[in-house]
């Protein structure tokens, strides 16, 4: 099979690398449509597929309020971009590719700071929760053998 490069339109440049992925929109026979979105990627696996998250705001009449809410999708990601956790990307919708994926990461836009800082707090906070269990263990092994 010949190996073709394309541009995709929309203003988005070609991956300086190379895949020879059939379902990538640069290299292969993937043609991108519908509407387009900007997220983190929080999990990836190596069937080319990630997860993107995004946080949107909706409002609620009642209380004339907004609430956060984040929507979930899995994508595929082509090795010539291989995005990694906690890049902030582009994803645009295409032909469905499998069961749960029907859109495709088209460029990575940056690493989402806030993501690292939210796993670095998170990381912590496991770590003085498991502290303090191991303390409490200690405390009760003693008060059992004393008595």
């Amino acid at each position: 099979m010949k190996q073709t490069t394309k541009t995709i339109g929309r203003g988005i440049e070609m991956p300086k690398n190379e895949c020879k992925d059939k379902k990538c929109p640069f290299h292969g026979n993937l043609k991108i449509r519908g509407r387009n979105f900007e997220g983190t990627v929080i999990s990836k696996d190596v069937h080319n597929s990630a997860t993107v998250e995004w946080v949107r705001r909706r409002f609620i009449r009642k209380y004339e309020r907004y609430e956060k809410r984040r929507s979930r999708v899995r994508v595929h990601n082509p090795p010539c971009i291989n995005a990694q956790i906690g890049d902030t990307v582009q994803i645009y919708e295409c032909r469905p590719l499998s069961k749960t994926k029907n859109k495709v990461i088209v460029k990575v836009l940056g690493e989402d700071i806030q993501y690292k800082q939210k796993q670095e707090i998170m990381k912590e906070e496991q770590e003085a929760a498991e502290k303090q269990r191991m303390k409490k263990d200690k405390k009760e092994t003693k008060e059992a053998a004393e008595e």
